[in-house]
């Protein structure tokens, strides 16, 4: 009955939006085919595949280069490398536009050189290379972990058939690699499709900026419903894509027998390019939005700017991103249980509920809750606890991910064990089972409270009057042109979130080869 509750309420927002679409008027229907509309969805296609396609191209490279090669100090390129992702998109499009955009640190550099004005930065370059930098590490993750697992026996047939290292790599190695690839790809796609603050502050008109336009300027919100629908159309076909990219392939070896460790490959003389190429990538990725914050800091206690920054909105955001952790991952273990003990069909449709907020952008889910709110339960509207639904439904699948495969770990003989000497399920639950997948739950919840640190649409528009997060001052400060003001906290933003990121690396450090 829980799983059953908590899978509804998960597909409340698509269920509501659906319902608002259907029931729009004609004048309603005319603005979606109408050729702007058109523009948006093309222009949101280009930007997924181009951030997507170029991710790819940096993870393959950088996954490869420190699983199978001697380069050096591999173990820490891994770990930077994966580290902005506690850098939320709206904080890179902050820093590009500080640093690249008129009168921003860089075109103050090159001015005595005579070169008064840069490249516009504003639009699709600068929201292309936001988010390319913030994602590729979902794709850097999935192929590292694939990597380590390929059976070398492979690659020696093929050396041994005549074949040279690079036919090899690209006939038998990354077909071996395309479900990651793939799982890694859908991702940063939905990741980016999803997108709020990078684009609008760097003003390219997505989907999601312009839905949240259509919410806050026209008092008809059912257009904005009905491109909230379309958006969600769109990244279904997204994951349809995925599914037929993955293929119907077995990846595994048809005898069971023990997988050598690969041999690793001597660079020789790439060795520095590919130094190289790591220092360039942590550069652009992490020192360089750090060093830019740093800088508009210094630059505003220098000119006498009040840097200060109200308690309040740091207790605000710890203290959600906590709460939405806890009730987050309390609903997933009912879920995970039933999906891992009780197998089935219906499990099976219980799962795909709740993986429902993993294809849904956080403005999406917001819409359909002040629809909800404002026409159902008001008194709900505008709550800390409306605010906290919306987290659940959009972060569940990192909670549920995480406890399941943890509890495909634990051998249900141990349970039933238990269970004979004549203990109840809720005292093996708790004795035998949640000590064995707590490494799995506090990975889910730590993930959880990463992504809530970082979430900006939901919170902006579901946040009640006069709540403040760390997420919404960087941006109000932001879009306002208050560079040196933004900077405050978004440094106390990635700094708190290197928590949760160095939880999640001890976790996952056995898997992941670190």
């Amino acid at each position: 009955m829980p799983a059953t509750l908590v899978a509804l309420a998960m597909i409340l927002p698509l269920a509501y939006l659906t319902v608002r679409t259907l029931g729009a008027d004609n004048e309603t229907w005319q603005l979606l085919f109408r050729w702007r509309t058109l523009a948006i969805i093309l222009r949101s296609f280009i930007l997924v595949v181009a951030v997507t396609t170029a991710s790819i191209a940096i993870s393959l490279p950088l996954a490869w280069i420190t699983t199978r090669t001697d380069l050096p100090l591999k173990r820490m390129w891994f770990i930077i490398a994966n580290l902005p992702l506690v850098i939320p998109s709206f904080v890179g499009g902050l820093v590009v536009v500080a640093a690249f955009g008129p009168k921003g640190i860089f075109q103050q550099l090159v001015s005595p050189l005579g070169i008064d004005r840069l490249p516009e930065i504003y639009g699709f370059p600068g929201a292309f290379l936001t988010l390319t930098l913030l994602s590729y590490p979902y794709i850097f993750l999935t192929l590292r972990a694939a990597i380590r697992r390929l059976d070398p026996s492979l690659e020696d047939a093929s050396r041994s058939l005549g074949k040279g290292r690079w036919e090899t790599f690209f006939k038998v190695i990354i077909p071996q690699l395309r479900p990651a690839i793939a799982g890694g790809g859908l991702l940063v796609a939905l990741y980016t499709l999803s997108d709020f603050g990078a684009v609008s502050l760097l003003r390219f008109e997505t989907f999601t900026w312009a839905i949240y336009l259509q919410y806050q300027t026209v008092f008809d919100r059912s257009v904005a419903a009905a491109l909230s629908l379309v958006l969600v159309i769109f990244a279904m076909g997204i994951l349809l894509i995925e599914l037929m990219a993955s293929g119907r392939a077995k990846y595994y070896s048809s005898e069971a027998k023990a997988t050598r460790v690969p041999s690793i490959v001597t660079l020789g003389a790439w060795k520095w390019p590919a130094i190289g190429f790591c220092i360039t990538l942590v550069s652009f990725g992490l020192l360089i939005p750090v060093a830019v914050l740093a800088y508009w800091f210094i630059r505003g206690i220098s000119i006498g700017e009040n840097m200060g920054i109200s308690w309040s909105i740091i207790f605000n955001s710890l203290s959600v991103s906590l709460l939405a952790a806890l009730i987050t991952t309390i609903a997933a273990i009912p879920i995970v249980i039933m999906i891992v003990r009780f197998p089935g069909g219906f499990s099976r449709i219980i799962e795909r509920f709740c993986y429902m907020g993993f294809a849904l952008p956080g403005i999406v889910v917001a819409l359909a809750l002040v629809f909800f709110g404002t026409s159902i339960v008001l008194p709900l509207y505008q709550t800390l606890g409306m605010l906290l639904f919306a987290y659940t439904i959009l972060f569940m699948p990192a909670s549920l991910g995480a406890i399941k495969a943890s509890f495909l770990q634990v051998n249900p003989r141990i349970e039933e064990a238990a269970q004979g000497l004549g203990n109840g399920p809720l005292k093996v639950f708790t004795s035998i089972t949640f000590p064995l997948i707590r490494s799995g739950v506090l990975a889910g919840a730590a993930l959880v409270f990463l992504v809530t640190m970082k979430e900006l649409p939901a919170t902006l528009i579901l946040g009640p009057l006069g709540f403040k997060t760390l997420a919404t001052s960087v941006w109000s400060a932001t879009s306002e042109g208050f560079f040196s003001a933004a900077s405050v906290p978004a440094l106390i933003l990635i700094f708190a979130s290197f928590i949760p990121m160095s939880v999640l690396m001890i976790g996952g450090r056995r898997s992941w080869g670190i």
